[in-house]
């Protein structure tokens, strides 16, 4: 087929990474930003003022829009990730649960931060410009859904934790790969 007969899709796609490939970089962007909402809570960047509030807001913007996209992409291709060869017995079900469970768990914690601004009594504005929700003034269900979001994050803290450890497992007992799958090249000599 000569150039003149390729569809502008086609050349759209010929410019876009592969699934994996975006997965892959999706991964690596969220991990710092699961961290950092692990460790950093809005009371630790409000004494430093306004614009330390702000940044810590867009990152939040950041880290629930690659989250909802990430779901969005499971919900409609499903798991990227399969279990390899060495998995055997009740790891592959783990391996495909403890994905899935982290994948979902992300589009929760997404909705229990919509809930928060429903249920808040002022504008609770993502990145400090994109409102969450029309606040509905609901002091005792705001009181509940914050307690909801913060448990059900560190929650899923404590999964990306047994996931990471799983990989690590894997890598070194069963001598798979599962790090080198989704380290950039540039790292494989360490692995």
């Amino acid at each position: 087929m000569n150039a003149t007969n390729i569809s502008w899709r086609d050349r759209f796609r010929q410019g876009m990474p592969t699934r994996r490939a975006a997965l892959k970089a999706l991964h690596w962007v969220m991990v710092p930003l699961f961290i950092w909402f692990l460790l950093v809570k809005p009371k630790d960047v409000t004494p430093f003022g306004p614009t330390a509030f702000q940044i810590h807001s867009i990152l939040a913007l950041v880290f629930v829009t690659l989250s909802l996209l990430w779901f969005a992409d499971m919900m409609r291709r499903g798991l990227a990730s399969r279990p390899g060869p060495k998995l055997t017995g009740w790891l592959r079900p783990l391996h495909l649960w403890m994905h899935r469970v982290l994948i979902w768990g992300l589009f929760f914690v997404a909705v229990t931060g919509f809930l928060l601004g429903l249920t808040s009594s002022i504008v609770l504005k993502a990145g400090g410009f994109l409102p969450i929700a029309p606040p509905l003034g609901l002091a005792q269900a705001n009181q509940i859904v914050g307690t909801v979001h913060i448990v059900e994050f560190y929650a899923l803290g404590v999964i990306a934790g047994g996931h990471v450890l799983f990989h690590i497992w894997r890598h070194y007992r069963l001598k798979d790969n599962a790090l080198r799958i989704m380290v950039p090249k540039r790292f494989h000599p360490y692995l």
